[in-house]
């Protein structure tokens, strides 16, 4: 049985400050060192941090992107992509692109809020970082011409003591190896780094804090 009290709480303390940047430097893994301002020039994007119940757990999806010889080719990574001018705010563009990518129709999300805008210098995308909801995962289907594969991952699986540690990693954008790149393993050796392990590095942070008396 899935104990609906969680949402209402994530809902809750999403609409109050965030730990922010402290808790993505915990993950942090970047390509490019970060600059001091965001350039003028950086493309908005959104993505969607999709949470389910399955089996009484707390679940969120993620996807494989395909080998594309983009920035971010054959990463693990969230739904989400590019503002486009019809969209009237980030979280129209995140449930825009999950619905593109993934398939998943925004009429099936609950918005919860949103996390902390990260910006990814790589590729110069100012990300924000949608929080949702749906009370079973629909059916996907799949961008062929974007998307590999998706999976679903227990947040109690993913955020378990042990589940972080240091990888080298091969990053698409420059074909160069980075050494010691902060990443959750998932059981099956999945890597997960750079911008999707920061802000899920945020989400952990706040589903960890103490209830309130």
């Amino acid at each position: 049985m899935f104990d609906y009290s969680i949402i209402e709480k994530l809902r809750k303390r999403l609409a109050a400050p965030l730990p922010g940047r402290p808790a993505h430097e915990k993950m942090v893994g970047r390509v490019f060192p970060l600059p001091t301002v965001i350039p003028d020039n950086a493309r908005q994007g959104g993505v969607l941090c999709l949470l389910f119940p399955v089996d009484g757990q707390l679940n969120v999806l993620l996807m494989k992107r395909t080998e594309d010889g983009t920035a971010h080719s054959g990463q693990v990574s969230f739904p989400g992509g590019s503002r486009d001018h019809a969209d009237k705010d980030m979280i129209a563009t995140a449930l825009r692109e999950t619905e593109e990518e993934v398939g998943i129709p925004r009429e099936k999300v609950q918005i919860l809020g949103a996390l902390t805008p990260l910006y990814i210098p790589v590729s110069n995308f100012n990300v924000f970082p949608a929080v949702g909801f749906a009370e079973r995962l629909p059916p996907v289907v799949l961008s062929r011409n974007e998307v590999a594969h998706t999976f679903e991952v227990p947040l109690g699986v993913l955020f378990q003591p042990g589940r972080k540690h240091k990888r080298d990693v091969l990053s698409p954008a420059n074909g160069l190896t980075i050494k010691g790149v902060n990443a959750y393993i998932l059981p099956d050796e999945t890597i997960i780094w750079g911008a999707t392990a920061m802000i899920l590095s945020e989400l952990e942070a706040v589903l960890s804090e103490p209830d309130e008396d």
